[in-house]
């Protein structure tokens, strides 16, 4: 089996049986998700190469039930080198689809739910993007931010690709080259961050956040790298763009202006390398432009 689609229908014929119908709901970078019917409860099965993220997401729900709307995982497995997740389904409105006035209806209780994860434990060591034993592999955090200037398995060739562009390897070495400057005075936090908090991974009704998922990102830092999260994509919003995202992040936080500009080129360091891995070059070029304001 080569395709998700093979994949998913394994699946429902040999795990979940006959009562179970399915039909594709959404594609990301890592997974594909398909919504289910299993003997009438709305499901949501999802198939990956990467069934390390499946197992992050049992474990946040495992602890994070009751305190935030995280699906509980009912079958976990792997079959023909994929790896599968179902859960219950969520119901809500993708942050990404909200208008300017749906998001900043929205804002505060996604700030709750931000602090919400910070407080969330899982055990563990390390810091960084933790596995499913819980261990990260750098010893500080701002350890784990400087080893933006590697490869990783997931996002490979990347350096090669940039070099090669006309956008060139320039930008993100003024970018590195800044967050180098600014790590020794950054906080050595270990919390919980989820890291993706856009990507259609948050859902919203009305002015409460109704679901938050896939946490294969999910590293152990300062929490306010999600709050950085947000505002450096918030450029990818325009119409959300009369919404003070900064002004609110600093009413709630009241955070130190050097490690937000740190956590932003951190963030467009990993954001430039991964777009040019996969030939978004408008992508690179508006990453590019950012990383040089930030630097």
């Amino acid at each position: 089996m080569d395709h998700p689609d093979q994949v998913a229908g394994h699946v429902v014929r040999t795990v979940l049986g006959e009562s179970a119908t399915s039909e594709p709901l959404a594609a990301g970078a890592w997974s594909t998700a398909y919504a289910l019917t299993v003997d009438g409860r709305d499901m949501v099965l999802r198939v990956s190469r990467y069934g390390g993220d499946f197992a992050k997401d049992e474990a946040v729900g495992a602890v994070a039930g009751g305190v935030l709307p995280v699906p509980a995982i009912t079958a976990r497995g792997e079959t023909a080198g994929w790896a599968y997740a179902l859960s219950e389904r969520l119901t809500g409105t993708a942050l990404d689809d909200l208008d300017a006035n749906g998001v900043a209806a929205v804002l505060p209780d996604l700030f709750d739910v931000m602090d919400a994860i910070s407080r969330i434990e899982v055990g563990g060591h390390g810091y960084g993007i933790w596995d499913p034993s819980r261990t990260a592999p750098y010893r500080s955090w701002p350890e784990y931010l400087l080893a933006a200037e590697h490869e990783t398995p997931r996002v490979p060739g990347w350096r090669a690709a940039l070099a090669a562009s006309d956008v060139g390897l320039e930008p993100f070495e003024r970018g590195l080259a800044t967050l180098r400057r600014l790590a020794p005075g950054l906080p050595d936090e270990r919390r919980m961050v989820h890291d993706d908090l856009l990507a259609r991974n948050v859902l919203v009704q009305g002015d409460r956040i109704s679901g938050v998922l896939d946490w294969g990102s999910a590293c152990f830092g300062d929490p306010l790298y999600d709050a950085a999260w947000l505002l450096y994509c918030w450029g990818w919003y325009p119409q959300w763009s009369s919404v003070d995202l900064e002004a609110a992040i600093g009413r709630r936080w009241n955070p130190d202006p050097a490690a937000l500009r740190a956590y932003r080129l951190h963030i467009g360091l990993g954001s430039i390398g991964y777009c040019a891995t996969r030939d978004r070059w408008d992508d690179v070029a508006l990453n590019a432009e950012w990383l040089l304001d930030l630097a």
